[in-house]
């Protein structure tokens, strides 16, 4: 569960973030030596209340590695 930082409503997690005109997508990845880490899709939690829009990763053990 996730809270607004901004008026402390519980958000609306698992949404997705899409770019518009492009099929790919948003991928985060870590940059390692030569080679790029994927560490996931990316997700977004919206608060009903206000609009605050927070992107977060759910796997962040993959941070730690």
């Amino acid at each position: 569960m996730r809270m607004c930082p901004r008026c402390q409503c519980e958000m609306v997690e698992n949404c997705d973030i899409r770019v518009e005109g492009a099929g790919y997508g948003v991928i985060v990845t870590r940059t390692t030596d030569l080679f790029a880490e994927r560490l996931g899709k990316p997700k977004v939690a919206i608060c009903p209340k206000c609009g605050e829009v927070s992107i977060y990763i759910e796997n962040v053990e993959r941070l730690t590695k």
